[in-house]
């Protein structure tokens, strides 16, 4: 699939000019789905993909979050549980109603983009026709995390949360929260009860990164750090952030020493793999010269 990046942006600029891009929320999701696209295509790139598939990497950046601005101007909000699931919205608007055609005419990689749009923000994906539309889908659904990141830090918590910041910054961690935190895994929606849950919450997407580079990403724009350095007014929630801290900077270095260590054996297997071959080729043409 050849994509047209220029069409393609124009057509999303055409689709969000019908919102009120002077509006906060709208203009962070603008800004948000640009620089998924980028992640997309960065995380694309660090797995050796040609070109055609960082483009197609880059258009799922582009397309995922279509029904974000037709919740937010329906319901007032971005939290899907007190609205709509936004990723089938999104589906539904760009597969259902054909807005997918203004983006490009070719249909060749329709079902894959309608997976990745459609389960982005799934807790778990189901079963993918194909392992390469479900590798297109861990790349989207890891440069939205690595992006949600950025928008916690840099958009005011009180209006992402919907509540006073009074609430925000007395209220605890609930304890099933931080059990869920400590077993290495996305927190569900149902059991978050506090603001302080819904702010743990987004700090555990970093355990659904599927790639290094999701993970050095996250490292090197330090958003990660900033969103665990919240500062509360309530000392049990204080002592509950440094725990989280202290856990969540053992994890990073595990993981990324795994990452190294699978990388080095990777290239060792690869190193024995030639001379394996090479030992064959010398062997059989040793018997043919005799």
């Amino acid at each position: 699939m050849n994509i047209d990046r220029g069409k393609a942006e124009a057509a999303f600029r055409d689709y969000v000019s019908h919102y009120n891009a002077e509006e906060e929320k709208v203009r962070l999701k603008i800004e948000h789905t640009f620089r998924v696209a980028g992640l997309c295509e960065q995380i694309a790139r660090s797995l050796g993909l040609e070109k055609e598939e960082q483009d197609l990497a880059w258009f799922t950046g582009l397309l995922h979050d279509a029904g974000r601005f037709e919740q937010l101007k329906n319901y007032g909000t971005f939290i899907d549980a007190d609205s709509i699931d936004h990723a089938e919205y999104g589906a539904q608007i760009l597969f259902e109603q054909g807005k997918i055609r203004d983006y490009t005419e070719d249909a060749s990689e329709d079902t894959l983009l309608w997976n990745a749009v459609r389960y982005h923000s799934a807790y778990r994906i189901p079963d993918m026709p194909d392992e390469r539309t479900k590798r297109f889908c861990h790349i989207l659904r890891d440069a939205d995390k690595i992006d949600i990141l950025k928008v916690n830090v840099d958009f005011p918590p009180e209006e992402i949360y919907n509540v006073s910041s009074q609430e925000l910054r007395s209220c605890p961690v609930s304890e099933a929260v931080m059990e869920a935190f400590y077993e290495e895994h996305a927190i569900l929606r149902s059991l978050k009860r506090t603001a302080a849950d819904h702010l743990v919450g987004h700090i555990s997407l970093v355990f659904e990164l599927q790639f290094p580079e999701s993970r050095q990403i996250v490292k090197r724009q330090g958003y990660l750090l900033k969103l665990m350095d919240f500062e509360s007014q309530n000392p049990v929630t204080r002592e509950q952030f440094r725990k989280i801290r202290a856990y969540m900077t053992e994890y990073m270095e595990r993981v990324s020493g795994r990452a190294i260590r699978e990388k080095r054996f990777g290239y060792v297997d690869s190193i024995c793999v030639r001379l394996s071959c090479f030992c064959r080729f010398n062997s059989y043409f040793g018997k043919v010269r005799d």
